[in-house]
């Protein structure tokens, strides 16, 4: 996880959908793993560089799917903080509670953002 998230934030969502599958992967989880393993190959010498700017001000971002996982129907949220245009904080997870519309979905990850931001 500590890779995952603190230095290759790219590989984040990808890492975190094959774990859900660790327990009993499939074919299509060991083709997903073997792409990001290529992927990170690729991409080794990559950096992220956070820019210089006279505003510096946190803007966030969250946004859920409905009933997106397809093994148990519960939404995903997620939210992303960044300052001078680079990524400070980040999370995607599944979210605790069953949705019952797109609309609840949405304002669980705005609560989770807000939390996180003011928590």
């Amino acid at each position: 996880m500590y890779v995952q998230v603190c230095t290759r934030p790219d590989i984040a969502f990808a890492v975190g959908m094959l774990g859900r599958y660790q327990s009993n992967p499939g074919i299509e989880h060991w083709k997903a793993a073997k792409k990001v393993m290529r992927y990170l190959q690729g991409t080794k010498d990559l950096q992220l560089i956070y820019k210089h700017t006279e505003n510096l001000e946190v803007v966030g971002y969250s946004d859920s799917d409905f009933a997106g996982c397809l093994d148990t129907r519960k939404s995903t949220s997620g939210y992303i903080f960044l300052l001078a245009n680079g990524a400070i904080s980040w999370k995607s997870t599944k979210q605790t509670i069953t949705a019952s519309s797109t609309m609840e979905a949405e304002f669980v990850a705005c609560y989770e953002a807000i939390h996180k931001l003011y928590g």
